[in-house]
């Protein structure tokens, strides 16, 4: 996935700020839906343009980050967009160690954090398991599946205990050694167009029920 390495701006905070002001407010019958993540999310938009060309979604995924950096620009690239739904999916950059040593409970700290931000701001959170992976090209040898898999557990309790969303794409895309499936990734941790293709319907079976009730 790469790192962010300007150092000035470590959140990457101007990386969409003139699209975010060029995007304005909703209009009245818009339900925005902002995807907040990493490269998995920016890269959903370049694999599948039409998904996001066609409804109302706006992707706010950059490559490398961990769940600080996407803290840190939640209120940039989520709150003042004024969605009616963000979909949080991150969490595998920081088990990479992509800005430094984290533990679990750091990470789901920090989708904590996001999600009860989106709740005091009025925007329904969904949030989405990591996907799987059994290797890192940029940092091999670090072995996540386990971690991935423990990460979802994590995940997926607060989620049932806070009456929060939860998104299960690992389910589908896992293989048997707890990696990705071959068909839905190149590099065993990006999905490509079939991978993507498998996670729009379990996505938006999710957010069809969302709206219907806003």
């Amino acid at each position: 996935m790469g790192k962010n390495t300007n150092n000035l701006d470590w959140p990457n905070l101007n990386r969409y700020k003139n699209e975010n002001i060029k995007l304005g407010d909703p209009v009245a019958t818009e339900k925005r839906i902002v995807f907040m993540g990493d490269s998995i999310t920016e890269g959903w938009k370049t694999v599948c343009p039409d998904f996001f060309a066609n409804n109302s979604y706006v992707n706010r995924g950059i490559g490398g980050q961990t769940t600080p950096q996407i803290l840190l620009r939640f209120r940039a690239d989520v709150i003042e967009l004024k969605p009616t739904v963000v979909v949080i999916l991150a969490g595998t950059n920081d088990i990479a160690g992509n800005t430094g040593p984290a533990t679990h409970e750091m990470i789901l700290g920090n989708i904590i954090s996001m999600t009860e931000l989106a709740i005091a701001n009025a925007i329904k959170p969904i949030l989405c398991s990591v996907l799987p992976s059994i290797d890192y090209n940029w940092k091999p040898g670090l072995y996540p599946a386990e971690k991935i898999e423990r990460l979802n557990e994590m995940i997926q309790k607060y989620a049932s205990e806070n009456d929060i969303i939860y998104v299960d794409y690992f389910s589908a895309m896992v293989d048997e050694q707890k990696g990705m499936k071959i068909a839905f990734s190149k590099d065993g941790v990006h999905p490509n167009k079939v991978g993507y293709e498998t996670m729009i319907p379990i996505l938006e079976k999710t957010i069809e029920k969302i709206l219907i009730f806003t």
